[in-house]
Order: structure tokens, then sequence, then C-alpha cells
């Protein structure tokens, strides 16, 4: 990806909230079951029309706050966003929900569509990130309580999307300003609170089942959910599976042939930076640049230096007058045959399996105070799979026993005359092979359980109420992946002449048996020799003892613990004219632990051209203290009908990073009742993630094609990475025949700094008495600002070496480039360890409008909401200067989405709407009709349109049917170089991979 981390025009008013900016001021009535939940705020109208229930309304509970309210008043921006709109729109998980929503658009979020890639919680594991500001600053409760970690490898630091348990989900509340004052480390972009439901009196089966027009990627989710109350007991709970299958690279047309995508801006003719078929004439199907991780996967051609000049070969009989007679040379990309075919079935969107189970409940103990006893328990469990593509880069070292190596042709080694490459254990190498080995799996099954028990109820003083609740959770994951094994591809062409018999694997050339010299004297004389070097083994025609032998199944286990005891009181202090004076106190300890052991030969670093890893583990703990009070200074005057402020403060203490203090203020103020200002100011603090301290350090490699100077001599001579290799004293036929080599580790040696933030949101909620004939309206709009101090990153390996390659100072002035070097060979070394950037900033203006009307014999809901990003900045060092990304890829300026809808007695219609707006990221790169004309880093809005329609039968059971993506939209292009594409795609989470799709939920209820 290009960015180091993770236009005004029409305001598309597309914006507003399923949930509700109110201001109205109704009580409602309360129930002690909920009384200590912290949930969000609703606005009337909005339940009344989509909350189909008689029971009456629970407690209202604003998710910013740890005090109870009664009334619809919120100084924080909240959306809502309820079970009926998410089922009634196809969205059957939450992860689906939450990922797709508006104050998650402005920058990628972690899903499947990444599983090539090395990300946080490991492959397939979903997480949240608020604001573009990264998963680990984003808060996931569950109830009002922490959802813990989850997933496998090194790097669990976030909650997995995954493990939620969509089936009970009620609402989905999100409060898009910071909150560590209120609940604690993370909660710096904002929070997410899933509200589950309780005292369910029936049981519902329900089936969904999603196909895609182009095939693969299909989705089946089936579940049950029940409950049943007693006199004093209440208890309900779900059971849910989830399939997903795998989507193919090869399934749709935009991936199928990725290409360089160089072009003329003014002919559209493509331009010489592409590569071109040179039969054809047209860009040749070739993953420049990278898909899914595997840049240029090569596939039937060697690398042997001759005359030092001819590097790449393949077979070719009619080659007789080559200077390798049978061997041609295909130095261009464009006169190699073509990428693997293993591409193509490489998952494009992985599969995927969760069972999830949950139970809540609660027992009226007539006793402490009115108290009850509640509990919940949650497990799920997933199966996930990625499957990629892999080569083989086999090295035929220069043997001193013997000349040439006895398994490479004689004309390779007549024609090598005075250039020998060293490969990474220091060999002179004869040749090197590249051969497409096919498709290789990584799996992962990850079991999370969370337990909770509580005690609530009336203090003997006031209206106070007491809460005293505890949350153990314990992710448990095993995670397998397939490597070559560095000793056994050593040993396998180490081979001598058997002299005798042998019981040894062996193989023979020209009359002579060889084995690997390591079987010699051993008692499992198991080595298997290398495939002898021709045209059958570069076509990928490999024995299956060979494959058995050097290619080996990788088994690592991760465990994450993180234990929570939590207990606060709130209450009225006293009585004002205005109102209580209210308030909430606290307590809070949390312990947590890290735990990953890679495999043996992982550890070791015996993985051949691919990561090794030491052991991660680590552990903290944290002790909080809370306080917060809600003081009424006005109400019921004129231009006054009500002015609040409320304040909150935390103390923090972690083991590891010391104490600190949080603050948050807000105050609302309602001149008539139907307009309402608010706003907020506040501080947030966040102590590095276990990961980011004690991450165990880590080498790996990536292909030499990642390297910007890897055949930079066919870019533009003008081109600012061809000038900066060029600087380098590079040669112009220089190909990166090594990899590039990445180290990484955690923080915590080096001293790295916890974060402290602080956000600032200024807001208006409009909501006018209108007559009936003209309809309800609801409109909000928030001003919002988060500034990151001290900021935890790794900046990725491959974006420091596009930042520091695409500098015009390069090393003289880029901070970037301090982080790489290269050696006198040309062989390039990354530096990737977590440590603090000085600053993060993201600054936007939230569009919130609601409006409901009876239209015919029917009611018409709009939703429409949209993000405007004012800044998205980042900067390293103090003395750099900001790298503004906002606008750029992946970190769109505007983002929106409209949900319509036409009810008429059993019958609902919805019309839904996603829109990310247009990114160019020419500016920033230097790219243009000036200076590298033939890049395109821009694309135009993207627009997907999703239709549904509903019935709901007496017999209580319905049937919801609809089409997501209706104009099939796909995903957009963008050149090759800069970015991570999937195929010619950016590969950019706000996008549609899956197409044109239809679905179908039946749910009975009995």
């Amino acid at each position: 990806m290009r960015s180091p981390f993770a236009g005004s025009g029409i305001a598309l008013l597309l914006a507003a909230s399923m949930a509700a900016y109110a201001a109205d001021e109704t009580p409602a009535a309360t129930t002690p079951a909920a009384a200590t939940t912290p949930s969000v705020v609703v606005e009337k109208k909005a339940v009344v029309k989509e909350a189909t229930t008689s029971a009456a309304p629970e407690q209202i509970i604003i998710t910013g706050s740890r005090i109870r309210h009664d009334t619809f008043t919120s100084d924080s921006p909240i959306q809502v966003i309820t079970k009926d709109q998410s089922v009634l729109a196809g969205l059957t998980t939450t992860t689906e929900v939450l990922q797709g929503s508006t104050v998650s658009g402005g920058s990628n979020q972690i899903n499947n569509y990444f599983g090539g890639y090395v990300t946080d919680g490991g492959p397939g594991a979903n997480t949240l990130s608020l604001r573009g500001l990264g998963a680990v600053r984003t808060l996931v409760l569950l109830n009002g309580r922490r959802l813990a970690p989850a997933g496998t490898r090194g790097s669990v630091g976030s909650a997995d999307l995954n493990v939620l348990p969509s089936a009970m989900v009620d609402r989905i509340e999100i409060l898009k300003d910071g909150a560590s004052s209120i609940y604690g480390s993370d909660a710096v972009a904002g929070v997410v609170n899933i509200i589950t439901r309780k005292g369910v009196k029936d049981f519902t089966a329900e089936l969904t089942q999603e196909s895609t027009e182009d095939g693969g990627g299909g989705q089946t989710t089936l579940s049950l959910t029940g409950g049943h109350s007693w006199d004093r007991l209440d208890i309900s709970g779900s059971l849910e599976f989830y399939n997903r299958k795998n989507l193919a690279v090869g399934q749709r047309d935009w991936a199928s042939c990725p290409t360089s995508a160089f072009t003329d801006p003014t002919t559209g003719t493509w331009s010489g930076g592409s590569i071109l078929d040179p039969i054809t004439g047209r860009p040749k199907c070739f993953p420049v640049g990278g898909d899914f991780g595997t840049a240029s996967l090569a596939n039937n051609y060697i690398a042997a230096v001759v005359d030092g000049t001819h590097t790449r070969w393949t077979p070719d009989p009619t080659a007789t007058t080559s200077l390798i007679p049978g061997w041609r040379n295909v130095n261009n990309f464009a006169d190699r045959q073509g990428f693997a075919p293993s591409l193509l079935t490489e998952s494009l969107i992985s599969p995927t399996r969760n069972w999830t189970a949950f139970l809540n409940g609660s027992y009226d103990l007539h006793a402490l105070g009115n108290g009850e006893l509640y509990f919940e328990l949650l497990y799920d469990h997933r199966d996930s799979t990625q499957i990629g593509a892999r080569q083989l880069s086999l090295d035929y070292q220069l043997d001193s026993n013997f000349n040439p190596h006895p398994f490479v042709p004689i004309d390779i080694y007549n024609a090598i005359c005075c250039v020998l490459t060293q490969n990474p254990r220091g060999d002179y190498v004869e040749a090197r092979a590249f051969v497409s080995w096919g498709n290789d799996y990584t799996r992962e099954q990850v079991g999370f359980s969370r337990v909770v028990g509580g005690l609530r109820g009336d203090l003997p003083f006031g209206n106070w109420r007491y809460d005293v609740n505890a949350t153990l959770s314990r992710s448990q994951a095993s995670y397998t992946f397939q490597s070559f094994l560095t000793d056994r591809i050593y040993n396998s062409t180490y081979v001598v002449p058997v002299t005798g018999t042998t019981t040894a694997p062996t193989r023979t050339v020209d009359g002579v048996t060889y084995t690997c010299a390591s079987n010699i004297g051993s008692s499992n004389p198991n080595c298997v020799p290398a495939p002898l070097l021709d045209a059958s083994f570069l076509s990928g025609n490999i024995d299956q003892a060979y494959r058995d032998y050097v290619w080996q199944n990788i088994t690592g286990h991760t465990t994450y613990d993180e234990n929570t005891v939590d207990a606060n009181i709130d209450g009225s202090f006293f009585k004002m004219p205005a109102g209580d004076v209210r308030a909430a106190l606290g307590l809070e300890v949390r312990s947590l632990k890290l735990d990953d052991e890679p495999a043996p030969d992982m550890i070791a670093g015996n993985l051949y051209n691919l990561t090794s890893a030491g052991i991660t583990k680590g552990k903290d703990a944290v002790r909080e203290m809370f306080g917060e009070i809600e003081v009424p200074l006005l109400r019921g005057l004129p231009m006054a009908e009500s002015l609040t402020i409320n304040l909150s403060g935390r103390y923090t203490d972690y083991n590891s990073y010391g104490s600190d203090r949080t603050y948050k203020a807000g105050i609302g103020y309602t001149p008539v009742k139907w307009l309402k200002f608010r706003a907020t100011k506040g501080s947030s603090f966040r102590a590095p993630a276990l990961f980011e301290q004690y991450l165990s350090p880590t080498s790996g490699f990536y292909p030499g094609s990642v390297d910007p100077c890897s055949d930079y001599g066919q870019r533009d001579p003008a081109s600012i990475i061809y000038i900066n290799c060029a600087s380098e004293g590079l040669p112009i036929n220089y190909t990166n025949n090594n990899g590039v080599t990445v180290y990484s580790a955690g923080g915590a040696a080096s001293g790295i700094h916890s974060e402290k933030s602080h956000a600032d949101t200024v807001g208006m909620v409009l909501q006018p008495s209108l007559p009936a004939r003209v309809g309800d309206l609801a409109f909000a709009v928030d001003w919002w600002r988060i500034n990151v101090g001290n900021q935890v990153a790794q900046i990725g390996a491959i974006n420091l070496l596009n930042l520091c390659y695409n500098d015009p100072q390069f090393r003289a002035g880029g901070s970037y480039c301090a982080f790489s070097s290269r050696d006198s060979n040309g062989d390039i070394t990354v530096n990737d360890n977590y440590l603090n950037i000085a600053t993060q900033v993201a600054e936007g203006v939230d569009y919130n409008l609601r409006y409901t009307r009876s239209i015919g014999v029917g009611e018409f809901l709009a939703d429409l909401r949209a993000t405007r990003y004012l800044r998205q900045d980042q900067r390293v060092l103090p003395t750099d200067p900001l790298d503004k990304f906002n606008g750029t890829l992946q970190y769109p300026s505007w983002v929106g989405d409209a949900d319509l809808r036409y009810k008429w007695k059993a019958y609902t219609l919805r019309y839904g709407l996603t829109y990310v707006g247009a990114m160019n990221s020419n500016d920033y790169l230097g790219v243009g009709p000036t200076v590298d004309p033939f890049y395109n880093f821009k694309v135009g809005s993207y627009i997907s349109q999703d239709a549904s329609f509903r019935y709901e039968s007496s017999n209580k059971w319905e049937v919801i049917a609809g089409i997501r993506n209706l104009t099939n939209e796909a995903p957009k292009n963008v050149t090759a170089g800069a970015y991570n594409r999937a195929g010619n795609s950016l590969l950019y989470s706000g996008y549609d991979y899956f197409g044109r799709r239809g679905f179908v939920t039946l749910s009975v209820t009995f």
C-alpha cells in the first residue's frame, strides 16, 4: 500500500444517520435490567417507525457516557444501526455492517481482501478502523464491556469482528469521537458498542443464501435464536453458522489479466513502460507491481549471467544461434511466457467458516437492593483459509567437486564467462531456476471464549445504582502454512556420485547416479536430489517425492488472554433548578497476556526465502479510576430550553508505561426545541499494544521485484525512480535477484512511548416540527478533529521503499530513506520496527439527514449520511513536513451512503447506495503531464447500488430478497508500481470485489 499507515463540491447530504442525532427530550421509561448497560441515543421517531415491539422502551443510556439518561440527548456525535436495517440491506454479519459504515470509509479496513498479506491479527481476521486511525485506536464493546483481541501470530492486538454473535445483535452504536476518559485506552478514534437482544421469549430460525453472478464467494448464514423467561430468571441465546466460499482471481475479469497499465494520457495508447505482447502489441497479462503480495511470479525461465548483460533464459530448441544454444534470452518481461497459471486460482476473497454460540441471562435476587445477577457466555470458532501461489527459486551452485554441476546443461556452464552471482548462503551460482510451484494454503483455527458475570442493583441512598462485573476472555489459535525448508533445499542441490548400492533417493544423469551428499553416512538417508534443470522441470513438472521432501506444513500457536474486573456506581448528587446533577464513578483492573510460539523451523530461520520469527511473549496490567458529572445549568427558559455540561476524567496506571490522565468536556445547548448545538473537547491515552512492545525480532523476504530499482532501466529516464536508482550507481540493466531483506521487531527495547491524542467536535442538530403533509425531518452536521501525538506505527517495508525512491530529495532529504540501505552488490535491507511517529491528524465533517413522510398508502423513509474528510495528515519526524494523504488513493475525501425505503402493510421496498469519492495520487507521487506522464494514480468516484424487498407474514415468517451491486460496478484500476493491487484494481476495502449478487433471507418465528 502506498500510504505508510493504515473536494468540496456537492456535499451529498447523502448522509444521515440511520440513527439519531435527536434533540427531543421526551422521557423514556426505565427498567432495572437496562440501567447499567451503556446503550445509545436512539431517535424517538426512528424507534416508532422501525422497531415494532410492544414492550416498554428500556432506559436510554448514551454510549459516550456512563451516566444513565431518561432523555434523548447526546453531546457527542453518535450513529445507530439497527438489526432490522442491516438485514434488509443484505448484511448478514456484524463485520459487513461495521466495515461498510461511513465512519469507517476514510481508509482501508482489514478484511478478507488481504489474505496474501501480513496483517495484524493474522490472515482471516477482520478489524475496524474508525477515522482512518487504525484498528488499535478503535475500542469495540459488547454490551458495554471490552471485546478482547483475537487472532493468530505475534501481532494480535485488536478485536476480531468475526467473533460477534450477529444473530443476537439488536443494534450497533458508534460514538464518533475519542472517549478514553470514559472507557480507557484505545478509545482514540471512537467507540463501537454492539448491543444484543435480551428478554427473548420465542424462537426464530433464519437462513440467508447469497450467490454471485460471476461465481465464487457465495455465502450461507444459518442461525437459531431464542429464549425463555420464568418468574425471576431470564435466558436468551443464539447458535449460528456462517460459510463463505473462495472467490478466485480468475473468476473476475478485472483481476484475471493484470497489466502494468501505463498509458499516454493524451492519446490513450499504451506507453513504452507497459509490458507489450510482441505478437498483439497489447499489454501482456503479467502481475508486475504485485498481485496479492506475489509480484512478478516467475515461471519457466532461469537466471544465468552471460557476458555480464544477458541474465534471463527460457528453453527454446529453435534458438540454435543464441549465446546459449537451445535457450532464448528473455531479459525483457514481454519476452517471457507470462505469469504462472496458479495466480488465477489464488484467493481474491478468502473462504471461511464460523460457528458462534451466545447465551445471556439474568436472575432477580429479591435482595441486595433489587439485586440482579447477570451473565454472558460467548464462544466462536473460526476456520479460515487463504489460497496463494508460490514459486521455487532454486540455485544450482558452483561446486568445487565437479564442474559443471551435473544437473545443469553443459551449454549453460560453457556460456558463463566472467560474472557469477552469489546466493544468500554465499554460494556462487551457475544458474537459478524460476519455477511455478503451484498453489499454497494457509489455514487458521481460532477459538475465542468470553465469560461475563456480574451483579447490579440499587444502593440504599437516593437513586444510585451499582454494577460490579468480571470478564474473562481467551483467544486460542493455531496457524498452518506451507513453506520450503532451507536446509532441505540446499541439501538437495549438493549431490555426489553413488558408489556401490544405496537405499537413498537418487537421480541419474548421463549414466551416472547421484544422491545428496547429506545422505552419505546418514542413518536416515531421506534427502531427495533436486530435479534436473531442463524444460520439463521449468514448466512445473516436479515429482512428488521432491515436493514431499522440501515442502512442509509449518504450524504455530497463539494465545491471548484478557481479564477485566469493573465496578461502577451512578446516580444523582443533588437537584438544581434545571434538574438533577448526576454522576458516575468507577474502578477497572485489567490484565493482558500474549504468547505466540511459531513452528521450530520458523524460529530457526529455516524457511526458504520466507519469514523467520521468534517467540513473542509479553504481559501487562492496568488499573484505572474514572469519574463523570453532568450538570444542567438552564432549562425551560426563553432561548434556553436546556443548557447542560458534562465533564469526565480518568486516571490510568499501566505496568509498562506508567500513569496518565485523560479528560473530556461536553456542552449541549438547546435554544429552542427544534435546534440543538453541541461540542466536546477531550484527550485520550493509548499504551502500545503487547505486540507493538514485544514482537519478537523477525526477518522476512520480499521478492526482488518490490525493489523500485529492479529493472529500472525500463522506466522513463526522466522519472524520479530512474534518477534515484541511477544515483546509487546501479547499472541500467540491474535486476534484483536476491530479494529484499526486511527486519522488524517490537519497540519496547528501543523505548517507544505511549500515545496521547486530543479530539474536538462541534455540531448542530436540527429537528423542526413540520406539518404532517410535509413530513418529519432531522438533520445534523458535526465537525471533528483528532490529533494523535507519538503515534506507534510500523510503516511497512514496501511503503518505506516506495516513499524513499519516489522522493525527489531521495537520501539527501527524505527521512523515509533512513530506514533502508543498499550494499555494494545492490542488495537492499529495510528496517521496519515499531516506532513513534510525530503526528497523525484526521479532520472532517459528518452530515446526517433523516426524513419520513406518509406517501399514498405507505410510509417513506430516507436515511442519508456522508463524511467529508478535510485532513488526513502524517509526519514521521518532528522536523518533517506533513504528508497530506487526504484525497489520495485509499484516503477518499468523500464517503457516503443512502438508505431509501417505502413500507406498505407487510411489504417493504428498499434502495441503497454507497459512495466513495474520487481519489488522486498523481500530485503526491510527483507524476503527471510533465513528469512520468504515463502513470495513472487517479480514479473517479465509485458508486455501488442495492435493492431489496421484504414481506412479513402474519403467520410469523418473513422473506427478504435483493440484489447487491445492481450495476455490477467493478473496482477502479490504477497503474502498477506504487500501490498494492488486486489484479488491475487498487487494493482497497471500499470497493466491492464480489460483483453483482443476489440474496434471499427466510426467517420463521415459533
